[in-house]
């Protein structure tokens, strides 16, 4: 489910209208959750006392280039 969320969140980021469809956003925002977990825990800020407001910050920001990478090579073909 977080994968979801993370996806919406990083399209939501880029401005204008993406030519990607749901599930693609959904798999983006699953691979950004992981590789930003995984870049979190290795900044030492993956689990943090309360909210971890830094790891959702890297996972948005991962998925928000995944989702401009993956528009504009669907854009090209």
């Amino acid at each position: 489910m977080i994968g979801v969320i993370i996806g919406v969140l990083g399209r939501l980021v880029v401005p204008g209208r993406q030519h990607i469809g749901v599930l693609w956003t959904i798999a983006v925002g699953i691979v950004a959750a992981f590789v930003g977990a995984y870049l979190a825990h290795l900044l030492g800020v993956g689990d943090t006392k309360g909210v971890d407001w830094i790891k959702w910050l890297i996972q948005i920001a991962l998925a928000a280039l995944g989702v401009y990478a993956l528009d504009r090579h669907k854009s090209r073909a």
